[in-house]
């Protein structure tokens, strides 16, 4: 068990974890009651859940904790931001190790199918099916900076504003933190005048692809990465198909994938490259 626990929770993820997870009280006052459930235990089970997309009840219990544990742990740590506090901190120990290419930036979003709960809506792709829709902004290499959830029938222009001022401010390799690209590439969706004058106030140029005039294939020399980066949170089964009623356990699972896609640049980062 203690194998696979480290192979889902490196020793360097677990250390980063260690700076956001809230503090929990050991010993109960009263005294008695059983031992707490370790929290990298805990964590492993959640990384277990999102990677593989298995129901809590199908937990395996070669983990320790028992699913409903888990579960409370899961909602537990939802609550406090958890998860978008993880991601910040892996985003800024790329950023002070130069990992990150704020040259250019990317926005897309991707849609799912979704059971019922808030958040949610009629697909106009899907046959007005109910879902819900991931948005995302990435840097030059793919790696995601800002995410947000919403009903699948959201129109990609509302989450332009919102995307971009939720990219936390981040620590950079020299000088200050950085909060935007030097450039932003959209599709058709947010083609809009506004949006355009919106973006150059804040000193970030636009290439937005034009409705009727560009071809849709003209940005994908750029955009393809934030293509591949929707693909990697794909490889959270758990989010193929939304079954969390709250969208706060939505948006968590969206706070894992993310975390763990930037993780695996950052030790990508840490491995010394050999002299040439």
């Amino acid at each position: 068990m203690a194998d696979l626990v480290e192979r889902l929770v490196p020793d360097e993820l677990w250390l980063l974890f260690r700076r956001v997870v809230p503090p929990t009280e050991v010993i109960r006052p009263q005294g008695g009651g059983r031992r707490r459930a370790g929290d990298r235990e805990a964590l492993a089970a959640i990384i277990f859940v999102a990677t593989s997309g298995c129901t809590w009840r199908q937990l395996p219990a070669v983990f320790g904790p028992s699913w409903q544990t888990v579960y409370r742990r899961f909602a537990q740590w939802s609550r406090a931001r958890v998860w978008s506090r993880l991601h910040r901190v892996i985003l800024d120990e790329l950023g002070a190790r130069g990992a990150l290419d704020w040259s250019r930036g990317a926005i897309d979003s991707v849609s799912m199918r979704a059971a019922k709960g808030l958040l949610t809506g009629p697909n106009p792709t899907d046959r007005g099916k109910r879902g819900s829709k991931i948005h995302l902004i990435t840097d030059r290499n793919g790696l995601p900076l800002s995410l947000g959830i919403s009903g699948a029938n959201m129109h990609d222009s509302l989450v332009l504003e919102p995307l971009v001022r939720g990219t936390p401010p981040i620590r950079s390799r020299r000088g200050p933190r950085r909060r935007r690209p030097d450039k932003l590439h959209a599709d058709k969706g947010s083609d809009y005048d506004h949006l355009r004058r919106w973006l150059r106030k804040r000193g970030v140029r636009h290439r937005i692809a034009r409705r009727g005039i560009e071809s849709s294939q003209r940005l994908g020399r750029h955009r393809w990465v934030v293509e591949r980066t929707v693909s990697w949170l794909a490889g959270c089964r758990r989010l193929h198909r939304r079954y969390e009623h709250k969208a706060e356990h939505f948006l968590a699972f969206v706070g894992i994938a993310a975390a763990l896609i930037c993780h695996r640049r950052l030790s990508k980062a840490s491995v010394p490259q050999r002299p040439r």
